[in-house]
């Protein structure tokens, strides 16, 4: 059997930025003990697997593994996975391709950036808006204060193969501050809420941006996302539901991963016609370690 392996940035401007991905190019199916291994040793939000290389139609099923469990969809593997095979497997550079994931079928398109890089973006599910919660029942979980909260804005759950909560933040300090511990998870699941906490603001750190987020989650303990797809999807659907932005569409740029280390700038598009919204994440990807596994 040979199975290549391949680790890259997403939603990065240089290399050692943006959300680290590993995936792992197999031609044949591996068991899913061994993939749920190959995860927990990477320790990587998110790892990968294309099993077997099949190209017809341009379409590719591909699993992804947290080190704790597979999860049905995620935004910064997705534009990662298709970008390796895109590169690696698919010939003659498509513009396109279809990832089969556990949430169904995604659509990933390319497209050329402002600086010469390709972007890759992927179409998000339709996501679902759930049950609001007050900022008093949840805001001492969240290492931050109920006032810290922007009263303004809805603290909602969101879904689209996973479920998250979008928490509203007054300023860059009150994020800051933000902290989601294991002891925080317990106490969330407890209140009935999932293991996905993302939060955002309106300042941002560069004038060039529109938002600034912070994305916690539990794995082995509680981590934090330096960029996070699937929660800028998230956003958007939540932004269009509640004309925060004033409008039925529009194209922001997200700042992430500035407290980790790891500055990442993820790109999101939104509209909203005849009752549907279509959110479309995009994000620039770079390549740091090819090998094979043993």
């Amino acid at each position: 059997m040979t199975a290549q392996f391949f680790i890259v940035d997403v939603f990065a401007e240089r290399p050692y930025a943006g959300n680290q991905l590993a995936v792992v190019l197999s031609d044949r199916a591996l068991s899913e003990e061994r993939m749920q291994l190959l995860a927990a040793e990477t320790n990587f939000s998110e790892t990968t697997f294309v099993a077997p290389l099949v190209t017809e139609c341009r379409r590719y099923r591909v699993r992804i593994f947290t080190p704790a469990r597979e999860i049905a969809f995620a935004g910064h593997p997705i534009l990662g996975t298709a970008w390796v095979i895109r590169e690696f497997v698919a010939e003659r550079s498509p513009e396109s391709l279809v990832l089969d994931l556990l949430v169904g079928a995604v659509h990933v398109n390319f497209e050329l950036g402002p600086d010469g890089r390709d972007v890759a973006w992927f179409t998000a599910p339709e996501p679902t808006l759930g049950r609001s919660h007050r900022p008093e029942t949840i805001a001492s979980a969240l290492g931050i204060s109920a006032s810290d909260i922007d009263s303004t804005k809805p603290v909602q759950e969101v879904s689209a193969g996973v479920t998250a909560v979008i928490v509203p933040v007054r300023d860059l300090d009150a994020l800051r501050r933000c902290r989601v511990t294991t002891e925080a998870f317990v106490k969330l699941a407890a209140l009935g809420l999932p293991s996905l906490i993302y939060f955002f603001c309106l300042n941002t750190h560069y004038a060039e941006n529109d938002i600034c987020a912070r994305f916690f989650f539990e794995a082995h303990g509680a981590r934090e996302d330096p960029a996070t797809g699937n929660g800028a999807a998230f956003l958007g659907a939540y932004l269009l539901e509640h004309r925060l932005l004033g409008a039925s569409g529009f194209t922001l740029r997200i700042e992430q991963g500035y407290e980790v280390g790891r500055p990442s700038l993820v790109l999101l598009r939104a509209h909203e016609a005849d009752g549907h919204r279509e959110v479309a994440v995009g994000g620039s990807v770079v390549l740091t370690v090819r090998g094979e596994l043993a």
